[in-house]
């Protein structure tokens, strides 16, 4: 059976060769007898399995010892409230920049632990942009800064990052697309339905001097300091999809690292961008330069057109393009798993399409 064109924004297309090496252990995992789904998460095996995956993304991000490495659930909406309970105190404030929908959720969030200061949003403009840090209006004594990197609803991706004493990031659905320097945050969290794997598994990069002060209501399994003790095991952890994120980060690995995958992955936001910049008959909301290179949403002249448009793109086998509810339209969204081959697919069909019916 043929694989279909995947632009689901998540969970979202994993990479074939990744797919394919799961199904081969599906059943027996290297001559165990058994699956990783089945294995106890105290096995030596399944061990092994975590520490090569954590050692993967170390490497892949450079990730010096100073930072805990945490494989948790929850998602990221869990870290919403992870992070204030973690490393803030209740008096303590948090600068968010609001470029979003995940922001506005983060910000809601952490509003319950402490306090909360908006110094920028896009929000009168629907999110098309990113304000210009000049304008920011910033706490005096704010204890973290917080920055959605990619707002994986409207679009909008940081391409450079504030400079902050501790700067925190959700890089949930732009994680492992591009190099970073990890050391310039305090910490990155991202769920790992985008880039990562399938759902159900939480990354945390933490600098370990940020941990061991959680508040006394912080619940156990949100806690870093006790993850980090148990390896990220203090309780049963999402066992199978830390296994399938170990084969991503080889897969990632073998494929150029995270420059190659900054390379690819611009390549196809680049031919989408310039079919949708080249028409009458598409249109981008988002700002040129704040544009991500993950999420993609566009416009057609006429909304009526939208329902035909997607039915026909099924038709072509080209699947989940319709927008997120709250904004409407289409939105292609093109992870690192999402091959140049589906791009040239869509692009191909938008101009027929336009033909047809501009």
């Amino acid at each position: 059976m043929a694989r279909t064109h995947n632009f689901s924004a998540g969970p979202a297309a994993l990479p074939t060769e990744v797919l394919a090496k799961a199904s081969e252990e599906m059943l027996d995992y290297e001559g165990s007898g058994m699956s990783v789904m089945e294995m106890s998460h105290r096995s030596k095996t399944f061990v092994g399995i975590a520490a090569q995956a954590e050692q993967d993304l170390r490497d892949l991000f450079s990730v010096s010892d100073d930072y805990h490495v945490l494989f948790l659930q929850g998602g990221a909406t869990g870290q919403f409230a992870g992070i204030p309970l973690n490393l803030t105190q209740a008096d303590d404030t948090i600068d968010f920049v609001d470029t979003g929908a995940w922001s506005k959720k983060a910000i809601k969030e952490a509003g319950k632990y402490c306090n909360v200061n908006v110094a920028a949003s896009s929000s009168a403009t629907n999110y098309d942009h990113i304000p210009a840090a000049a304008d920011w209006q910033l706490s005096d004594n704010a204890k973290l800064m917080h920055v959605c990197s990619n707002e994986t609803i409207g679009g909008v991706q940081f391409k450079d990052f504030p400079e902050h004493a501790t700067l925190v990031a959700d890089m949930s659905s732009d994680i492992l697309s591009r190099p970073i320097d990890v050391d310039q945050f305090g910490l990155i969290y991202a769920g790992a339905q985008k880039n990562i794997g399938p759902a159900g598994l939480t990354v945390v990069m933490v600098r370990k001097e940020l941990c061991g002060a959680a508040r006394s209501i912080t619940p156990t399994f949100l806690d870093y300091a006790v993850q980090a003790d148990a390896d990220s095991m203090s309780n049963t952890p999402p066992t199978y999809s830390w296994y399938l994120a170990g084969l991503v980060f080889q897969w990632v690995k073998a494929n150029g690292g995270l420059a190659g995958m900054a390379a690819k992955n611009q390549a196809k936001a680049d031919l989408l961008y310039d079919a949708i910049d080249s028409s009458n008959f598409y249109s981008a909301p988002v700002a040129r330069a704040d544009r991500s290179i993950m999420n993609v949403p566009f416009t057609l002249a006429d909304d009526a057109l939208d329902g035909e448009f997607l039915a026909q793109a099924e038709a072509r086998g080209l699947f989940n393009l319709k927008g997120h509810r709250s904004v409407g339209g289409m939105r292609a969204s093109i992870y690192n798993a999402v091959p140049l081959e589906s791009v040239q697919a869509l692009v191909t069909f938008m101009g027929e399409f336009e033909n047809e019916r501009g």
